[in-house]
């Protein structure tokens, strides 16, 4: 069989033109850094870790995602087999209202849904609108009640369910937030 060459293979690179690689320039007062270090290494098929990933998708609250993801690596080195991929979605409370209602058939927002993805991890929706109205109740800082949010969806993902259990889950629970810091 023949290689069809009427389109372009664009699993490899296109090696035909030498231009040098092009970067973008640098804000004032830093320096340019090679495309290579600006980007954050993928996990490719058969490595060691899936992707933990938090996108933000909402303005009500201003978060980093960050350290956000960096907790959520954590969390799943903990709970997850290593190949667990799983992705935070910050939403508003309006979204997660909706898939609250679609979901789970309960009306208005709450403040964290998990959605398992055939045991191997699958998606977290946190509201941080909701996180910031628990935190003013708690007492705490929302980024410490975005953690506790994303162990407690992580947790779900790995099969605990609080409200089935008799208390598996919440013990296991504040076992975690003590090794992880958010105690």
């Amino acid at each position: 069989m023949t290689p069809d060459t009427s389109r372009p293979d664009i699993s490899r690179p296109d090696t035909s033109r030498n231009d040098p690689p092009r970067t973008r320039p640098a804000p004032a007062g830093r320096r340019a850094r090679p495309a290579s270090a600006r980007r954050r290494p993928r996990p490719t098929p058969g490595n060691s870790h899936g992707e933990r990933v938090v996108v933000n998708r909402q303005r009500a609250v201003t978060v980093r995602p960050r350290p956000l993801g960096d907790f959520l690596a954590r969390a799943c080195d903990l709970v997850l087999p290593r190949a667990a991929g799983v992705a935070v979605c910050l939403v508003s409370d309006s979204e997660i209202a909706r898939l609250n209602r679609t979901y789970r058939g309960k009306a208005g927002p709450t403040d964290v849904l998990s959605f398992p993805a055939d045991g191997r991890g699958g998606d977290i929706a946190i509201s941080p609108a909701a996180a910031r109205r628990n935190a003013r109740s708690l007492g705490r800082a929302v980024s410490a009640e975005l953690r506790v949010l994303i162990l407690h969806g992580v947790l779900h993902l790995a099969g605990y369910d609080h409200e089935t259990d008799q208390g598996q889950m919440d013990r296991r629970e504040r076992h975690l937030r003590r090794r992880l810091g958010i105690a």
